[in-house]
């Protein structure tokens, strides 16, 4: 928009002139500057701070309900998936089937269990932790259920492997990033609790599976685990959603103004037309603006111009802009608003009255900065423009707004022919026409304010999502406060995204679903050595991770060992797993740790003692060695995402994470089976157990170059030199 300059005139034609304009949209002929013509800069009228919506979590309260309802979940899921050992005897009787085919069953569940973590992920983001649960606790129940009734080993594939492998993936994604959402100052504690699940799970369910086997049967014991799997539908139910939090945003300082009184003052000395106009302006603002620094500010953007996906169409998610720099951009757009805001007051009334200075127009530096303008400077492409999203003002406000502007109005008409002149029928409508348009639009306008507010909490929308040590560990956490923290690692939803939710249309794949896996399964970060180490490390890793886990009762029966005292070597691995987890988590909080040095030893330790597992198959001996392999592997699980960070950085934690989902479900789902055909081969476990410590030995031996490595890429990075494999 432009700003006009008029011909000095008297001040009756001006007012002439802006009545003509006031009724131009009923149909009236505009002889006169308007609406376009004068520009009114908000911050003079409305002086309303900035705010937006963000999630902080609350520390503690349902939190901590959260908490148990994550722990039970991994309780039951890892618990079975550890404990499959117990059935492999048993279905491999009653198929005639080798133990390596049978072992095969369990891997799959193992490997779809992890790999849908991406696709879990996007479905948690649309649709929340609740109903994802629920649906995963469903579909596994109903796995298990069809398991019983097998006919075949091909069938348990299906049926116990793949169907049952996504059911628990389903749980298991919500029940991890659940407890990070809901916890800033104390996520270690909550999130090594619900973690410890799973070893308690693998110690309890062991032996529990046995008793039922010896009791039921197979197929028996197969039925009471589908009950326990539906269990994890209540505890669903309990991950409540977050709501956001209203954060007024405190305004900078302006200069050369003194403060609220002058600016009013300043807004009441106006002639009473122009005060009428600026009303209405207001009027119409709260309810069709979709750009606005008003109050209650909820803020969509899009991503920045760069790669998408061709597939999904969408960027990865750290393509698009935080809460805290559009809002920043904002208020310094805001401020620089309102300190012209006292030459513009008089720019803008010499304008509509035609005084000597109305005849030279203002330079663009002193005009208000309007929607399109303030997007033009943030973005210039077409795409990616952010939008800020004004929420509704309730009708009963618009109407009482409406009395306040009138009943003055009114008061003075009774007191001055002139003003009597001035202020017809048809300004009287056209305040009221604005009143009657806000209230007919409130509704509307509330619930997609609302909706906005709850897109921008979407969990995978947060850089640290997958955090779950200290954030004292984060230079981000450190450097701010707390709300500050959390706006900078909120990404924005879009304009799209915040449409889906109001409209509730039916979507195949929705936007806040293609945003995440685009982010989980952007194979760009492939392109770096440090993470193609570190992913490889992994796999690594997993082809190795389940093979005690499968084989080490069935070895132990084999060499002798009571079935009574042999039930005890998982659970062992389980209970050492819980204590490691904990120790593991209290550690690396500490300042000046090395997670990577810890990872690298806790795997060199892990590989060694599985290979010299067979030294002796006594109890006592085959005990300390469950118990330090349990030690060694909740090392490895406890500080991925903490070496992903310090790696690769907190912006790429999700992208990591997704990636090594998805390579340590392949590897876990390939890598038992492998070391069961080395039994069939060779009629020992021996080397089923050399196979599986030497790949973990392996997958320490290549972290150890990681910090290096690192360090070069950097360099490179740094130097303006893409770093090369």
């Amino acid at each position: 928009m432009s700003q006009t300059s008029s011909p000095q005139q008297p001040d009756g034609e001006a007012n002439k002139h802006d009545t003509c304009s006031l009724c131009a949209e009923d149909g009236g002929e505009d002889r006169g500057p308007t609406e376009d013509d004068v520009e009114v800069d908000p911050a003079i009228h409305l002086g309303e701070a900035v705010a937006t919506f963000t999630v902080v979590p609350p520390d503690g309260g349902w939190g901590w309900v959260i908490v148990a309802a994550s722990f039970f979940c991994n309780l039951i899921v890892d618990g079975i998936i550890f404990a499959f050992g117990m059935f492999l005897s048993d279905i491999s009787q009653a198929f005639d089937e080798s133990k390596a085919k049978v072992s095969i069953i369990g891997s799959l569940l193992a490997g779809f269990y992890l790999m849908v973590g991406p696709f879990v992920s996007a479905l948690a983001n649309r649709y929340g932790f609740r109903t994802v649960c629920i649906l995963g606790s469903a579909l596994g129940g109903i796995g298990f259920v069809l398991s019983s009734l097998a006919n075949s080993v091909t069938y348990l594939f299906f049926s116990y492997g793949v169907l049952g492998g996504i059911g628990f993936g389903l749980v298991y994604v919500p029940a991890v990033i659940a407890v990070g959402f809901y916890f800033e100052k104390w996520r270690a504690l909550a999130t090594g609790i619900a973690v410890c699940g799973s070893g308690i799970g693998t110690f309890l369910m062991a032996p529990l599976c046995t008793v039922l086997i010896k009791s039921y049967g197979w197929r028996g014991a197969l039925l009471i685990q589908a009950g326990l799997i539906l269990n994890c539908a209540v505890f669903g139910t309990l991950f409540r959603p977050l709501e956001p939090t209203k954060v007024p945003v405190e305004s900078p300082d302006i200069e050369n103004v003194d403060g609220d009184d002058q600016k009013k003052s300043s807004a009441d000395q106006l002639p009473l037309l122009f005060r009428i106009k600026m009303a209405r302006d207001d009027l119409l603002k709260k309810c069709d603006s979709v750009g606005s620094f008003a109050d209650n500010t909820s803020i969509t953007a899009e991503s920045k111009p760069g790669p998408r996906s061709r597939f999904l169409k969408a960027s990865n998610n750290n393509k698009y802009p935080t809460a805290a720099q559009v809002l920043n951009t904002s208020i310094t757009a805001l401020s620089s608003s309102r300190k012209m805001s006292s030459h513009s007051l008089n720019v803008q009334t010499n304008a509509l009255y035609g005084s000597n200075t109305s005849n030279a127009s203002p330079p663009k530096s002193q005009k208000r900065l309007s929607v399109s303008s303030y997007n033009d400077a943030v973005q210039h492409e077409d795409e990616g423009k952010p939008v800020l999203a004004v929420n509704a003002v309730p009708e009963e406000v618009m109407l009482a707004t409406c009395n306040e502007i009138l009943h003055p109005v009114e008061e003075e008409r009774r007191g001055s022919d002139e003003t009597t002149e001035m202020l017809g029928e048809g300004d009287r409508a056209v305040i009221v026409q604005a009143a009657n348009k806000a209230g007919k639009r409130t509704r509307t306008m509330s619930e997609c304010s609302c909706k906005s507010r709850d897109v921008g909490a979407r969990p995978l929308y947060r850089d640290d999502i997958f955090f779950g040590a200290s954030l004292q560990k984060l230079q981000q956490y450190t450097s701010q406060n707390s709300v500050g923290y959390h706006m900078s690692v909120t990404r924005l939803p879009t304009q799209k995204d915040v449409q889906e939710e109001v409209t509730k249309e039916c979507t195949l794949c929705p936007e806040a679903v293609r945003r995440t896996l685009s982010t989980m399964l952007d194979m760009s970060l492939l392109r770096s050595p440090t993470f193609l180490l570190l992913s490889l490390s992994g796999f690594i890793t997993m082809m190795g991770f389940y093979v005690p886990f499968m084989y080490v009762t069935d070895r132990a029966e084999m060499s002798g060992m009571e079935p009574s005292m042999s039930i005890w070597l998982v659970s062992t691995i389980g209970i050492t797993n819980t204590i490691g987890r904990v120790v593991c988590g209290m550690v690396s909080s500490l300042p000046g740790v090395d997670a990577l040095f810890i990872n690298n030893m806790a795997l060199t330790v892990g590989g060694i003692a599985t290979i010299v597992s067979g030294v002796s198959l006594s109890f006592g001996y085959q005990i300390f060695y469950s118990s330090v392999f349990g030690l060694a592997m909740a090392c490895f699980a406890s500080l991925r995402s903490i070496l992903i960070v310090d790696l690769m950085g907190l912006d790429k934690l999700t992208n990591a994470f997704g990636l090594l989902l998805l390579f340590q479900g392949i590897a876990a789902a390939i890598g038992s089976p492998l070391a069961g055909l080395f039994m069939d081969a060779t009629g020992s476990y021996d080397a089923s157990f050399y196979l599986s410590g030497s790949l973990i030995l392996v997958s320490a031996i290549l972290c150890y170059p990681l910090k290096r490595l690192n360090a070069w890429e950097m360099q490179k990075s740094e130097s303006g030199t893409p770093a090369e494999i």
